[in-house]
């Protein structure tokens, strides 16, 4: 219950405050988003397991965040950064469904 209270309280603030994006934040942005929700899927899906660990889960959540943020980063230093955006938003997009098609399984057993 406090996590959809801070998620409530998260969104308003969010609509009062009408934060700004840094500009130099912008490109890594989406890619970190895409990259958390892998991470928070993967999560659920443990818990599903019955095998999830916090340490696991901040660790992957984190790790998964800034590897992202660091591939695309390169990929701007070498000239190449919306293909490896691309390659980035696919590899975390196939675990994304394949998360949600387990998750799935779990919660409907079909």
């Amino acid at each position: 219950m406090i996590g959809v209270i801070a998620l409530a309280v998260g969104v308003v603030l969010g609509l009062w405050l009408d934060p700004t994006v840094p500009d130099w934040v912008q490109p890594y942005l989406p890619i970190a988003v895409v990259a958390a929700l892998d991470a928070v899927l993967g999560g659920l899906r443990a818990r599903l397991d019955g095998i999830f660990d916090a340490k696991v889960f901040v660790v992957s959540f984190v790790s998964n965040v800034l590897i992202a943020a660091l591939i695309v980063l390169l990929g701007d230093e070498l000239g190449v950064g919306g293909q490896l955006s691309t390659a980035v938003v696919v590899v975390f997009g196939i675990r994304i469904f394949g998360n949600a098609s387990a998750i799935r399984r779990h919660l409907f057993k079909a």
